[in-house]
């Protein structure tokens, strides 16, 4: 007969800050040490880089919390409307990725599921599921950081984006900061391989 796992424990960061900002309200696995450190990007630019900083921000705070270290950030007009990261391991939901989270914020900070206008930046290329998900809420644009060829469908193993027969199309971008995303990705599931 299969044990239960204990509840987990609320994360804490190496500076006794809490790990969670993806916007769930379950506890996250324990702190794991992420050998990254943040980005400072600078609030006079709110430019591409910014934005995507701040995403690269929240992916540390998915290694954290022992999660695949994807962030996702949205605004319009320059201010953000939504940041997340991905939960699925501490959820249990296998739909609790970056992007999904934060579309989720978003529709509820602006009271409307239509983000008309709305930019989401996001570490990775998005998987099928949130690239649908991209074009359901309307985005005008995803800007991503690293291409993803296996799974990515902005371009990468599929451009669903370009479906002749969608009535929403969004404009799609990547390569800011990439290989930051690039070596931030590679380097936590070397260490989840050398783990195991």
């Amino acid at each position: 007969m299969p044990v239960a796992k204990p509840p987990r424990q609320a994360g804490i960061d190496p500076r006794g800050q809490s790990c969670l900002s993806g916007g769930m309200s379950e506890g996250p696995s324990p702190a794991r040490i992420c050998p990254f450190e943040k980005l400072h990007p600078s609030l006079l630019l709110r430019d591409d880089e910014f934005f995507m900083k701040l995403a690269y921000n929240q992916a540390i705070e998915a290694w954290r919390v022992d999660e695949t270290p994807i962030g996702a950030v949205i605004e319009i007009g320059g201010e953000i409307i939504a940041q997340a990261h991905n939960l699925v391991e501490n959820s249990g939901d296998p739909t609790a990725h970056a992007e999904i989270l934060a579309l989720t914020q978003a529709a509820k900070a602006i009271g409307d599921w239509r983000l008309t206008g709305a930019r989401m930046f996001v570490t990775k290329e998005p998987c099928p599921m949130c690239s649908g998900a991209s074009i359901m809420a309307r985005l005008r644009e995803v800007v991503y950081g690293v291409p993803d060829p296996k799974m990515g469908c902005l371009g990468g193993a599929a451009s669903v984006h370009e479906l002749p027969k969608l009535n929403h199309h969004l404009k799609v971008r990547g390569g800011i900061l990439a290989p930051e995303c690039h070596v931030l990705l590679k380097a936590y599931f070397q260490e989840k391989r050398e783990e195991d």
